[in-house]
């Protein structure tokens, strides 16, 4: 089948370094007169590039070939912007909306709560190397967070709970799947609606066991490798 073909030669120059990460490929016009193939045949190969994610693509901009994913290791405790610099990559979080509002079904269900609660939403996008990588969608319990919103959340929300209101995270449970990036979402990280995403949901408890907020961000499927280690007892 051309299309592997053509999927198989772009990944060999990835490999060989002769394309770099987040260099521009050429225009799909271009490209399918260099494979000597049609638009239809060149963006079959695309497609399976993206979701072996070897390649992303930005709206309005092209292809480019994609740098090497962050490792992400849901045993640490650390936030984001440390473990990005942890891996020598350039860490940026924008505040996009900070609000009070009542709980819709989604935080309601992740936090146990009842519905149409008062709620903290809080939304970012994540920044690796100047390239948006994560939507981030935060609801988090103004009963433990009082004035909350009065905080810079430009970096790590966690920290804002240790150093003003002595919360720290006895355990955060973790939900991974496998979605696509739709409407704002999609907007935000520069790239087109149905984009394939992954998931990370995450519910965190105080040092009481209570849950106190938790997390929903939308990474572009590309730029993340979960990893982790887990060590048993002898």
């Amino acid at each position: 089948m051309q299309y592997v073909k053509i999927k198989d030669s772009i990944v060999e120059q990835i490999e060989a370094g002769m394309l770099c990460p987040r260099q521009k490929l050429p225009a799909e016009r271009k490209l399918a007169e260099s494979f000597d193939t049609t638009r239809v045949t060149l963006r079959e190969a695309l497609s399976l590039l993206e979701a072996e994610g070897r390649i992303y693509r930005e709206d309005r901009r092209g292809w480019f070939i994609s740098p090497e994913p962050l490792c992400y290791d849901p045993t640490l405790t650390v936030n984001f912007s440390t473990m990005a610099q942890a891996q020598n990559r350039i860490p940026k979080t924008q505040l996009l909306t900070a609000k009070s509002t009542l709980a819709n079904k989604q935080a309601a269900r992740l936090l146990g709560l009842q519905p149409f609660s008062d709620i903290y939403c809080i939304d970012r996008v994540r920044y690796l190397d100047d390239r948006p990588v994560a939507y981030v969608t935060s609801y988090i319990r103004p009963d433990i967070f009082p004035n909350l919103l009065d905080f810079d959340f430009s970096d790590s929300l966690t920290d804002v709970y240790r150093e003003h209101f002595s919360v720290r995270y006895q355990k955060t449970r973790y939900r991974i799947v496998t979605s696509t990036l739709m409407g704002e979402m999609a907007q935000a990280l520069r790239t087109t609606s149905g984009t394939p995403a992954m998931v990370i949901e995450r519910i965190n408890y105080d040092q009481n066991g209570a849950q106190v907020s938790c997390d929903i961000e939308y990474w572009r499927h590309d730029a993340i490798s979960i990893e982790s280690v887990a060590e048993f007892a002898q």
